[in-house]
């Protein structure tokens, strides 16, 4: 008995000498540090932790996260086999993170797709996916600043779920539709309402894809890190109150009716993002209404995705 005591307690000293493990959950991730050239490639040791160097680990991987999901099961396996790796890690205080996709070839944007949001509206739930898009230059990293612009006097938040795509596909079948899928993340979709609303001839493109209106982060978190991405909470935070909370489990159109969808009218690319709509709460339809100002600070969260903040300035 005493000596398998000491062999345990010689075990958790060994334990502690060797760097943090992260969990087997893969949680891709952009970011730049200050001793490193140009952007990485990591993965975030769980929610919150710090970060692994996949450039470091492996050398020959790509440095952006479109030519990683382009190359499909091969990248990703060399992804796996750092998880299992004893690898050191950079406190998160010391890299910057960014969106886990830059420069996608398109965002894909769902309107009304939460049946708690359609309600707030007084609207019936649609029959088919509303789709728009943002441009891909809207998108910011997960704790970027939201810059108000001068056009609007009306910008809004809403979280939102998005995919990313990481096989390429047209017609894709919903039952075929999560093998086009490499994972999700958290969105922000930020949205000035009178551009949305009533400028532009209601097209819904201006109030949506001013610069940074679209933060998204913190990580890519893989699909088979995920026990159902339909079944997730999510809320949205301003100045620390609670605007919206619901659950993923409320959209009308799952991932895989949105993929069907979207995929009969365009490609769909490695690396493309569907932000999959909002819950309820939004600034627009409160009584009276709410908008954004200057110094606020908007936190997305979705459960087991994390978090994102955002200062609007």
């Amino acid at each position: 008995m005493l000596v398998t005591v000491r062999r345990l307690f010689t075990a958790l000293l060994q334990a502690r000498k060797q760097p943090f493990q992260p969990s087997r959950d893969m949680r891709l991730v952009q970011f730049q540090a200050p001793h490193l050239e140009g952007p990485h490639l990591g993965l975030e040791a769980g929610n919150d932790g710090g970060v692994i160097d996949l450039n470091a680990f492996d050398p020959t991987l790509p440095k952006t996260m479109l030519q990683f999901l382009e190359q499909g099961e091969a990248t990703l396996s060399v992804a796996r086999r750092a998880l299992t790796t004893q690898l050191p890690i950079l406190p998160r205080s010391e890299v910057t993170f960014l969106a886990p996709v830059t420069r996608p070839d398109k965002v894909v944007c769902v309107g009304m797709n939460y049946v708690d949001h359609c309600k707030e509206q007084n609207v019936p739930v649609p029959k088919e996916p509303i789709i728009f898009s943002k441009f891909a230059s809207s998108i910011v990293g997960p704790y970027d600043a939201v810059v108000l612009p001068p056009e609007s006097q009306e910008v809004d938040w809403e979280v939102e779920l998005a995919v990313v795509i990481g096989k390429k596909g047209k017609h894709i079948k919903a039952t075929d539709a999560m093998a086009h899928v490499a994972g999700f993340t958290v969105a922000h979709d930020v949205s000035a309402r009178d551009w949305q609303m009533r400028r532009n001839g209601k097209q819904w493109l201006l109030g949506k894809t001013f610069d940074t209106f679209c933060p998204l982060g913190p990580a890519l978190v893989t699909k088979d890190s995920i026990a159902d991405p339909h079944n997730l909470k999510i809320c949205c935070r301003v100045n620390g109150e609670v605007v919206q909370s619901s659950n993923t489990s409320q959209m009308v159109f799952k991932t895989e009716e949105l993929i069907a969808w979207v995929s009969r009218f365009v490609t769909l690319y490695p690396g493309d993002v569907i932000l999959t709509g909002t819950p309820p709460g939004v600034g627009v339809f409160r009584k009276p209404p709410v908008f954004l100002k200057k110094g606020d600070e908007v936190q997305c969260e979705i459960e087991e995705l994390g978090s994102i903040i955002n200062k609007v300035v």
